[in-house]
């Protein structure tokens, strides 16, 4: 099963698009954040796509969670915006809360810096930004592909 990852729009609605249009066997997209007006414009272009949010730091209005969990394949995946674990910071709340959870995989974004790493048997994500990122230039999202006995995580430019 292949999930989608994506976070801090910020308004680049068109590259969300493109992210969904380069990914079409994706089963399930997850945007963590910052850009519930593009999600909600998404859901309405792609219905036929599972599309999940979380509330990020500039989602002023939103009504959104700000952390969600879901089961792929029997892997467990914790995602959200980050803000609240002040990941700008260092990520050692943010493995906390994840470990506490029973988290197989955590997904963040707000620093728009893609990061794939492992920290003992939890896996940390940050696809980047879809519209700007704060490291190499280019904007970017990531794939997770998910069987029952194989995991792979894929940062991609735009």
């Amino acid at each position: 099963m292949q999930v989608v990852v994506f976070s801090d729009s910020h308004g680049s609605f068109d590259d969300l698009c493109r992210v969904i249009e380069a990914q079409p066997n994706a089963e399930i997209f997850l945007h963590l954040g910052d850009g519930e007006y593009e999600v909600n414009d998404l859901r309405t272009l792609y219905p036929q796509k599972r599309i999940l949010f979380v509330r990020g730091n500039c989602d002023f209005s939103s009504i959104a969670k700000d952390e969600n969990m879901i089961n792929v394949a029997g892997k467990r995946i914790f995602f959200t915006h980050g803000h609240m674990y002040e990941v700008k910071r260092g990520l050692a709340k943010l493995i906390i809360r994840a470990n506490d959870l029973g988290a197989d995989i955590v997904c963040f974004g707000h620093t728009h810096s893609a990061l794939y790493e492992q920290a003992d048997k939890l896996y940390l994500l940050n696809p980047g930004s879809v519209a700007e990122s704060r490291t190499n230039g280019a904007p970017s999202y990531a794939t997770i592909d998910i069987e029952p006995e194989y995991l792979a995580v894929s940062i991609v430019n735009l």
